[in-house]
């Protein structure tokens, strides 16, 4: 076991070398790159937006973090790791050399300090990804003590993590920056870069020259320009003077269409209910809601139509999706949900939708939305706030649906499915059901990928069956990027494209014509 684990380490490190370590320039310089508008948290403890989590693969660095090509966990700060024979224990060596920004050497013990400050931040929306540590879920969630969450200190270079139940995809979740080595002092990172500036307009980061592979690190720094000024971004791109644009452009200005990289992305679109306002706690009376909407309208703008919220992974099964409708089988819904509670068919319904201000999407829906459900007895009203508002506020919300464009973190099907657990920190929904979470416990407990994924697609169907989101869409990614001078970029479908790897190629060298015509 322990070989085979240190062989994987091994090919998988001289692979993420290979990637990145061909056509690279002599001279160096920061790469520029163009990243949407909004106020970045630089908490990797609580920040939840995907252009967080890539500034983050340049800030921290946790045990595991992503391989540049494929995004399997790849060896950071742990060196090598080896599972007991019940695969309830894991065993993890910390590399000697690594090193905070400031020089501190990161040790054992800064590994557990990092991951009982995470369970001990008030909303910290990923930390229930670890309640399978022994202890942990007790402390997240105010009941148990920081000294009973088995993450222990063997030495200063040698943690042992204990769990209730084995958990092969661990590496896999502690890739997240969620999961990063996090040290006391906000200023002081773990990863291949530190953070120099931050504001509105622009973000700046500096080579950490403490980095255990500093080495290995090519370019000396990444500026960031904060901007939706699309047209701006376009111009500036063309001129030279960006490098990658993270989608914030106007594709129709560009002048080099090959520069356009698109990939489909593990994730989906979705509205959701939440379990707070009557009628709407009640199963039969969201699956008539369900029943009511046109999906043939509400999801022919999108290149990749969603009927379950699952992107669908190799090997795992197909669930019986919402696709189909029928205006007049909901109307007998509706009429029999409210026989049974005791509501009124004259009495008006009043569902409230929260929206993001501006979002023409989001309005649209809510037309057709309003439309279909009218002839239910049911009065759609539309509450709005601002876009970098919108997910702090669903938790305390009074509303009934919301939005959600969810992109999963690690290659799992638990990615989506976390998100509907009882007691999951990212559960904003307040849906609780038991048959669902034992489901999710049992795959949790089988080794095997084809029966956790047999599993996991029965909690999905209970999940489907019971009323509980509106799938709408698989996303795809846009982003521009002249691969011709950008080394060290690959496409993916979880949309993380780890900093440390970029580089300057060298440019193409040119051909001289020969002038000089020889004859004979």
């Amino acid at each position: 076991m322990k070989k085979k684990i240190l062989f994987s380490v091994v090919l998988a490190f001289f692979k993420a070398t290979i990637f990145f370590a061909q056509d690279i320039a002599s001279e160096q310089r920061a790469v520029n790159i163009a990243v949407p508008n909004h106020i970045y948290n630089t908490n990797p403890f609580t920040a939840s937006y995907t252009s967080e989590a890539q500034l983050f693969t340049g800030l921290h660095e946790g045990l595991f973090s992503y391989d540049p090509v494929t995004l399997a966990p790849l060896p950071a700060l742990c060196k090598s790791y080896k599972i007991s024979r019940d695969k309830k224990r894991w065993t993890l060596t910390l590399r000697e050399n690594a090193k905070f920004s400031n020089g501190e050497s990161i040790k054992a013990q800064d590994v557990r300090d990092s991951f009982i400050r995470l369970l001990g931040t008030r909303g910290a929306p990923f930390a229930s990804l670890i309640d399978n540590v022994s202890g942990a879920q007790e402390f997240r969630e105010g009941y148990g003590k920081a000294e009973d969450v088995k993450i222990d200190v063997r030495n200063d270079y040698t943690i042992v993590i204990r769990l209730k139940e084995p958990m092969g995809h661990l590496p896999k979740i502690l890739c997240h920056h969620s999961f990063s080595i996090v040290h006391p002092d906000e200023n002081v990172y773990s990863g291949p870069f530190i953070l120099e500036k931050i504001d509105m307009s622009e973000i700046i980061l500096k080579k950490n020259p403490e980095y255990w592979d500093a080495d290995n690190v090519k370019i000396p720094g990444i500026n960031f320009t904060v901007s939706d000024d699309y047209p701006e971004n376009s111009f500036k791109f063309n001129t030279g003077k960006l490098d990658w644009i993270c989608g914030n452009a106007d594709y129709s200005k560009i002048i080099n269409k090959t520069h356009l990289q698109m990939n489909a992305e593990f994730g989906t679109v979705y509205l959701f209910f939440k379990m707070q306002n009557s009628p709407w706690t009640n199963p039969e009376f969201r699956n008539a809601l369900i029943e009511a909407i046109p999906y043939d309208t509400l999801r022919k703008e999108y290149t990749i139509q969603a009927e379950s919220l699952v992107n669908p992974l190799t090997g795992y099964p197909k669930v019986t999706g919402i696709a189909d409708w029928d205006a007049s089988d909901a109307a007998e819904m509706m009429k029999g949900a409210r026989k049974k509670y005791g509501i009124s068919q004259d009495e008006k319904l009043t569902l409230v939708f929260a929206v993001i201000s501006g979002d023409e999407h989001l309005k649209k829906w809510g037309e057709l939305l309003k439309e279909a459900w009218e002839p239910l007895g049911v009065e759609l009203v539309m509450q709005n706030t601002t876009p970098d508002r919108y997910n702090l506020a669903i938790p305390q919300w009074n509303a009934d649906l919301f939005y959600y464009s969810w992109i999963g973190d690690f290659a799992d099907p638990l990615a989506f499915l976390e998100l509907f657990r009882g007691g999951s920190s990212l559960n904003n929904s307040g849906w609780k059901n038991e048959s669902y979470d034992n489901l999710l416990l049992e795959a949790l407990r089988n080794n095997s990928i084809e029966e956790r994924y047999k599993l996991m697609s029965q909690a999905e169907q209970i999940l489907l069956d019971d009323g509980m989101i509106i799938p709408i869409s698989h996303p795809v990614c846009a982003h521009l990027i002249d691969l011709s001078v950008i080394g060290g970029w690959k496409g993916n479908a979880l949309d993380i494209h780890p900093l440390k790897y970029l580089y300057i190629k060298e440019p193409p060298k040119k051909k001289i014509p020969n002038l000089v015509k020889h004859s004979l």
